[in-house]
Protein backbone atom coordinates (compact mmCIF):
# COMPACT_ATOMS: atom_id res chain seq x y z
CA UNK A 1 0.00 0.00 0.00
CA UNK A 2 1.23 3.63 -0.99
CA UNK A 3 1.33 6.22 1.38
CA UNK A 4 1.15 9.72 -0.09
CA UNK A 5 3.19 12.75 1.70
CA UNK A 6 0.47 15.05 3.23
CA UNK A 7 1.64 17.75 1.07
CA UNK A 8 0.90 15.67 -2.34
CA UNK A 9 -2.43 15.19 -0.94
CA UNK A 10 -2.96 18.64 -0.26
CA UNK A 11 -1.83 19.48 -3.50
CA UNK A 12 -4.47 17.00 -5.06
CA UNK A 13 -7.08 18.27 -3.06
CA UNK A 14 -6.22 21.91 -3.95
CA UNK A 15 -6.44 20.99 -7.89
CA UNK A 16 -10.32 19.23 -7.78
CA UNK A 17 -11.13 22.08 -5.13
CA UNK A 18 -9.82 25.13 -7.80
CA UNK A 19 -11.04 23.44 -10.43
CA UNK A 20 -14.70 22.47 -9.54
CA UNK A 21 -14.41 26.03 -8.50
CA UNK A 22 -13.63 27.43 -12.26
CA UNK A 23 -16.34 25.62 -13.49
CA UNK A 24 -18.78 26.45 -10.73
CA UNK A 25 -18.29 30.53 -11.88
CA UNK A 26 -19.09 29.39 -15.22
CA UNK A 27 -22.43 27.55 -14.45
CA UNK A 28 -23.76 29.49 -11.87
CA UNK A 29 -22.43 33.06 -11.82
CA UNK A 30 -22.38 34.36 -15.38
CA UNK A 31 -25.35 36.60 -14.93
CA UNK A 32 -23.43 38.59 -12.36
CA UNK A 33 -20.63 41.37 -13.33
CA UNK A 34 -17.34 40.02 -12.20
CA UNK A 35 -16.45 42.93 -9.31
CA UNK A 36 -20.01 42.02 -7.67
CA UNK A 37 -19.16 37.97 -7.66
CA UNK A 38 -15.43 39.13 -6.68
CA UNK A 39 -16.65 41.63 -3.87
CA UNK A 40 -19.22 39.57 -2.43
CA UNK A 41 -17.35 35.83 -2.50
CA UNK A 42 -14.42 37.43 -0.82
CA UNK A 43 -16.74 38.67 1.93
CA UNK A 44 -17.97 34.60 2.72
CA UNK A 45 -14.64 33.49 2.34
CA UNK A 46 -13.59 35.98 5.23
CA UNK A 47 -16.14 34.99 7.05
CA UNK A 48 -15.40 31.00 6.83
CA UNK A 49 -11.55 31.70 7.26
CA UNK A 50 -11.81 33.94 10.29
CA UNK A 51 -12.09 30.87 12.78
CA UNK A 52 -8.66 29.76 11.72
CA UNK A 53 -7.07 32.79 11.54
CA UNK A 54 -8.19 32.94 15.45
CA UNK A 55 -7.14 29.93 16.62
CA UNK A 56 -4.14 29.11 14.60
CA UNK A 57 -1.96 32.50 14.55
CA UNK A 58 0.38 33.23 17.18
CA UNK A 59 -0.14 36.56 18.05
CA UNK A 60 3.85 37.23 18.60
CA UNK A 61 4.37 35.95 15.08
CA UNK A 62 2.76 39.13 13.12
CA UNK A 63 4.88 41.83 12.11
CA UNK A 64 3.46 44.72 13.05
CA UNK A 65 2.86 48.18 10.11
CA UNK A 66 6.38 49.60 11.79
CA UNK A 67 8.00 46.33 11.24
CA UNK A 68 6.72 46.30 7.52
CA UNK A 69 7.13 49.62 6.36
CA UNK A 70 5.72 51.50 4.05
CA UNK A 71 7.51 48.96 1.22
CA UNK A 72 5.89 45.83 3.04
CA UNK A 73 2.72 47.49 3.32
CA UNK A 74 2.86 48.76 -0.65
CA UNK A 75 3.71 44.85 -1.65
CA UNK A 76 0.30 43.94 0.51
CA UNK A 77 -2.24 46.34 -0.49
CA UNK A 78 -0.73 46.15 -4.23
CA UNK A 79 -0.58 42.83 -4.15
CA UNK A 80 -4.54 42.26 -2.76
CA UNK A 81 -5.69 44.71 -5.83
CA UNK A 82 -3.54 42.59 -8.25
CA UNK A 83 -5.24 39.62 -7.41
CA UNK A 84 -8.60 41.31 -7.10
CA UNK A 85 -8.17 42.52 -10.89
CA UNK A 86 -6.94 39.41 -12.33
CA UNK A 87 -10.47 37.58 -10.55
CA UNK A 88 -12.09 40.58 -12.73
CA UNK A 89 -10.42 39.51 -15.80
CA UNK A 90 -10.74 35.96 -15.36
CA UNK A 91 -14.80 36.07 -14.70
CA UNK A 92 -14.97 38.33 -17.82
CA UNK A 93 -12.92 35.86 -19.69
CA UNK A 94 -15.53 33.26 -19.00
CA UNK A 95 -18.38 35.21 -19.33
CA UNK A 96 -17.20 35.78 -23.11
CA UNK A 97 -15.80 32.20 -23.55
CA UNK A 98 -16.14 28.60 -22.83
CA UNK A 99 -14.18 27.10 -19.77
CA UNK A 100 -12.54 24.33 -21.69
CA UNK A 101 -10.92 27.57 -23.32
CA UNK A 102 -10.38 29.70 -21.06
CA UNK A 103 -8.33 27.78 -18.11
CA UNK A 104 -6.00 26.47 -19.75
CA UNK A 105 -4.72 29.95 -21.32
CA UNK A 106 -5.40 31.41 -17.73
CA UNK A 107 -3.12 28.43 -15.91
CA UNK A 108 0.23 30.25 -17.89
CA UNK A 109 0.43 32.29 -15.23
CA UNK A 110 4.63 31.03 -14.31
CA UNK A 111 5.17 31.91 -18.20
CA UNK A 112 4.86 35.59 -16.63
CA UNK A 113 6.17 34.87 -13.19
CA UNK A 114 9.30 34.18 -14.67
CA UNK A 115 10.37 37.42 -16.43
CA UNK A 116 9.25 39.10 -13.20
CA UNK A 117 11.33 37.39 -11.13
CA UNK A 118 14.36 37.61 -13.98
CA UNK A 119 14.39 41.65 -13.17
CA UNK A 120 13.54 42.16 -9.85
CA UNK A 121 14.91 39.05 -7.82
CA UNK A 122 17.73 37.99 -10.28
CA UNK A 123 15.96 34.47 -11.00
CA UNK A 124 18.34 32.11 -13.42
CA UNK A 125 16.52 31.10 -16.20
CA UNK A 126 17.53 27.03 -16.52
CA UNK A 127 16.98 24.89 -19.43
CA UNK A 128 13.91 23.05 -18.04
CA UNK A 129 12.21 26.29 -17.55
CA UNK A 130 12.83 27.90 -21.22
CA UNK A 131 11.26 23.99 -22.52
CA UNK A 132 8.09 24.96 -19.89
CA UNK A 133 7.77 28.52 -21.34
CA UNK A 134 7.83 26.54 -25.39
CA UNK A 135 5.51 24.27 -23.93
CA UNK A 136 3.05 26.25 -22.32
CA UNK A 137 2.96 29.00 -25.54
CA UNK A 138 2.12 25.38 -27.47
CA UNK A 139 -0.71 24.84 -25.09
CA UNK A 140 -2.57 28.48 -26.36
CA UNK A 141 -1.50 27.30 -30.10
CA UNK A 142 -3.56 24.00 -29.76
CA UNK A 143 -6.67 25.51 -27.56
CA UNK A 144 -6.85 27.55 -30.80
CA UNK A 145 -6.24 25.36 -33.59
CA UNK A 146 -9.27 24.81 -35.90
CA UNK A 147 -7.53 23.41 -39.10
CA UNK A 148 -5.98 25.53 -41.79
CA UNK A 149 -3.08 27.20 -41.73
CA UNK A 150 -0.52 26.88 -39.30
CA UNK A 151 -0.79 30.82 -38.61
CA UNK A 152 -3.97 30.32 -38.18
CA UNK A 153 -4.06 29.37 -34.22
CA UNK A 154 -1.83 32.72 -33.68
CA UNK A 155 -4.19 34.91 -35.62
CA UNK A 156 -7.36 33.74 -33.70
CA UNK A 157 -5.59 33.91 -30.27
CA UNK A 158 -4.67 37.81 -30.96
CA UNK A 159 -8.18 38.38 -31.99
CA UNK A 160 -9.98 36.51 -29.30
CA UNK A 161 -11.47 38.97 -26.64
CA UNK A 162 -11.40 36.12 -24.17
CA UNK A 163 -7.72 34.84 -25.22
CA UNK A 164 -7.02 38.33 -24.22
CA UNK A 165 -8.35 38.63 -20.80
CA UNK A 166 -7.41 35.10 -19.74
CA UNK A 167 -3.84 36.11 -20.66
CA UNK A 168 -4.11 39.64 -19.09
CA UNK A 169 -5.74 37.96 -16.36
CA UNK A 170 -2.77 35.51 -16.14
CA UNK A 171 0.00 38.03 -16.46
CA UNK A 172 -1.66 39.97 -13.55
CA UNK A 173 -2.18 36.92 -11.21
CA UNK A 174 1.70 36.27 -11.90
CA UNK A 175 2.77 39.70 -10.47
CA UNK A 176 0.66 38.77 -7.57
CA UNK A 177 2.42 35.80 -7.11
CA UNK A 178 5.91 37.45 -6.62
CA UNK A 179 4.25 39.37 -4.10
CA UNK A 180 3.15 36.86 -2.36
CA UNK A 181 6.54 35.78 -2.16
CA UNK A 182 7.69 38.58 -1.09
CA UNK A 183 4.74 39.51 1.56
CA UNK A 184 5.30 35.19 2.77
CA UNK A 185 9.20 34.96 2.83
CA UNK A 186 10.37 38.03 3.26
CA UNK A 187 8.12 40.04 5.02
CA UNK A 188 7.48 36.82 7.41
CA UNK A 189 3.61 37.07 7.32
CA UNK A 190 1.99 34.51 8.99
CA UNK A 191 -0.12 32.43 6.01
CA UNK A 192 -3.33 32.04 8.79
CA UNK A 193 -3.48 36.14 8.42
CA UNK A 194 -2.20 36.60 4.98
CA UNK A 195 -4.94 34.40 3.18
CA UNK A 196 -7.80 37.09 4.83
CA UNK A 197 -5.88 39.96 4.39
CA UNK A 198 -5.56 39.22 0.55
CA UNK A 199 -9.34 38.54 0.82
CA UNK A 200 -10.05 41.85 2.06
CA UNK A 201 -7.63 44.40 0.12
CA UNK A 202 -8.71 42.30 -3.09
CA UNK A 203 -12.43 42.98 -2.41
CA UNK A 204 -11.68 46.29 -1.80
CA UNK A 205 -9.48 47.34 -4.73
CA UNK A 206 -12.70 46.00 -6.90
CA UNK A 207 -15.13 47.90 -4.51
CA UNK A 208 -15.60 51.03 -6.83
CA UNK A 209 -16.22 49.31 -9.93
CA UNK A 210 -18.47 46.89 -8.26
CA UNK A 211 -20.53 49.83 -6.94
CA UNK A 212 -20.71 51.20 -9.93
CA UNK A 213 -22.09 47.66 -11.64
CA UNK A 214 -24.00 46.41 -8.34
CA UNK A 215 -27.12 44.16 -9.29
CA UNK A 216 -28.89 42.36 -6.54
CA UNK A 217 -27.73 38.92 -5.13
CA UNK A 218 -30.02 38.93 -2.33
CA UNK A 219 -31.49 35.74 -4.24
CA UNK A 220 -28.68 33.71 -4.40
CA UNK A 221 -27.06 34.71 -1.03
CA UNK A 222 -26.52 30.31 -0.70
CA UNK A 223 -24.89 30.24 -3.63
CA UNK A 224 -22.51 33.13 -3.07
CA UNK A 225 -21.54 31.76 0.79
CA UNK A 226 -21.05 28.52 -0.95
CA UNK A 227 -18.51 30.15 -3.24
CA UNK A 228 -16.93 31.75 -0.54
CA UNK A 229 -16.36 28.53 1.05
CA UNK A 230 -15.00 26.75 -1.47
CA UNK A 231 -12.35 30.24 -2.35
CA UNK A 232 -11.64 29.74 1.52
CA UNK A 233 -11.23 26.25 1.46
CA UNK A 234 -8.87 26.42 -1.67
CA UNK A 235 -6.66 28.91 -0.35
CA UNK A 236 -6.46 27.16 2.82
CA UNK A 237 -5.46 23.84 1.18
CA UNK A 238 -3.08 25.68 -1.42
CA UNK A 239 -1.21 27.19 1.56
CA UNK A 240 -0.95 24.36 3.47
CA UNK A 241 0.39 22.04 0.15
CA UNK A 242 3.42 24.87 -0.32
CA UNK A 243 4.44 24.40 3.75
CA UNK A 244 4.64 20.87 3.09
CA UNK A 245 6.39 20.25 0.00
CA UNK A 246 8.50 21.98 -2.44
CA UNK A 247 7.15 24.70 -4.84
CA UNK A 248 8.29 22.95 -7.67
CA UNK A 249 6.06 20.44 -6.48
CA UNK A 250 3.24 21.37 -5.38
CA UNK A 251 2.96 23.94 -7.98
CA UNK A 252 2.66 21.46 -11.05
CA UNK A 253 -0.05 19.21 -9.02
CA UNK A 254 -2.79 22.49 -8.39
CA UNK A 255 -2.22 23.58 -11.39
CA UNK A 256 -4.02 20.73 -12.73
CA UNK A 257 -7.12 22.59 -12.30
CA UNK A 258 -6.57 23.12 -15.54
CA UNK A 259 -7.46 19.90 -16.69
CA UNK A 260 -10.46 19.28 -14.52
CA UNK A 261 -11.96 22.78 -15.34
CA UNK A 262 -11.84 21.11 -18.91
CA UNK A 263 -13.37 18.09 -18.27
CA UNK A 264 -16.15 19.27 -16.00
CA UNK A 265 -16.96 22.11 -19.06
CA UNK A 266 -16.97 19.48 -21.75
CA UNK A 267 -18.31 16.53 -20.38
CA UNK A 268 -21.46 18.58 -17.93
CA UNK A 269 -21.60 21.98 -20.39
CA UNK A 270 -20.86 19.65 -23.45
CA UNK A 271 -18.18 22.57 -25.08
CA UNK A 272 -17.18 21.92 -28.13
CA UNK A 273 -13.49 21.11 -29.30
CA UNK A 274 -13.70 19.36 -26.36
CA UNK A 275 -10.47 16.68 -27.25
CA UNK A 276 -8.57 19.63 -28.36
CA UNK A 277 -8.79 21.70 -25.46
CA UNK A 278 -7.87 18.40 -23.18
CA UNK A 279 -4.58 18.75 -24.83
CA UNK A 280 -4.48 22.15 -24.92
CA UNK A 281 -4.80 21.78 -20.81
CA UNK A 282 -2.23 18.63 -20.70
CA UNK A 283 0.05 20.97 -22.40
CA UNK A 284 -0.29 23.67 -20.19
CA UNK A 285 -0.15 21.49 -16.92
CA UNK A 286 2.93 20.81 -18.55
CA UNK A 287 4.53 23.62 -19.17
CA UNK A 288 3.78 25.10 -15.92
CA UNK A 289 5.20 21.70 -14.19
CA UNK A 290 8.58 22.20 -16.49
CA UNK A 291 9.10 25.67 -15.05
CA UNK A 292 8.55 24.74 -11.53
CA UNK A 293 10.89 21.88 -11.51
CA UNK A 294 13.28 23.61 -13.23
CA UNK A 295 13.59 25.96 -10.77
CA UNK A 296 14.82 23.35 -8.06
CA UNK A 297 15.85 20.02 -10.29
CA UNK A 298 16.57 18.30 -7.12
CA UNK A 299 12.72 18.15 -6.55
CA UNK A 300 12.57 15.82 -9.17
CA UNK A 301 13.38 12.87 -7.24
CA UNK A 302 10.65 14.26 -4.88
CA UNK A 303 7.81 14.05 -7.70
CA UNK A 304 9.25 10.56 -8.48
CA UNK A 305 9.22 9.00 -4.76
CA UNK A 306 5.38 10.07 -4.25
CA UNK A 307 3.75 8.67 -7.38
CA UNK A 308 1.93 5.68 -7.02
CA UNK A 309 3.57 3.65 -9.10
Amino acid sequence: MVVLEPGIVYSVVAAFVWGVYIFLLKRYFGGYPGPVVTVVVNAFAILWYLPVTATQTDAGSVPTLGELGLFGVGVVLGTGALVGLAFVLFLDALAEGDVSYVAPINKLVPVFVLPIEIVLLNQFLGPLQIAGVLVATLAVYVANYRGGSLADPLRRAAHSRPAQLALASAALYAASDVGKRVALQELAIPTTVWVPVLFVTAGIAVLPVALRRWTSVRGALPRFAAAGGVVALGEHVTSTAFALVPASVASPIVNTQAIVAVILGGVLLRERDFGIRLVAAVLAVAGVSLIAVGGDVRSLADVAAALPF
